[in-house]
């Protein structure tokens, strides 16, 4: 009889700590889904960016070959759309290194 109560003890004893981060209530820093910080805004608009001017260049290409464009103003369009998204890609490259660069490898100590 006393080792079932001690069971039953136990067993309470364990739910309720298991169920315990359950049943506490959360408190968010923020509760809007969209705040970003300043660095990932940053990257979401170079990301935009070169999303734009790789759909404009596509658009450029399909419009040239099925002759709604001519070869000339293709030529006139595609290099500044072309610099546009290299332009973008180095921007966000460059990002990723420098994200890189900050974080430390595991066996390295942060100053």
């Amino acid at each position: 009889m006393a080792w079932a109560v001690l069971a039953a003890v136990i067993a309470v004893v364990a739910v309720v700590f298991v169920a315990r981060p359950f049943l506490r209530d959360p408190t968010p820093a923020s509760d809007r889904l969209d705040e970003l910080a300043p660095e990932a805004r940053h990257r979401l608009a170079l990301a935009e960016e070169r999303d734009r001017a790789l759909a404009a260049l596509k658009e450029l290409e399909f419009d040239h070959r099925t002759g709604k464009v001519s070869d000339v103003d293709y030529r006139a369009q595609v290099g500044p759309l072309r610099r546009r998204a290299a332009a973008a890609l180095r921007a966000l490259e460059h990002g990723e290194q420098a994200e890189h660069e900050r974080i430390p490898d595991q066996g390295e100590r942060v100053p």
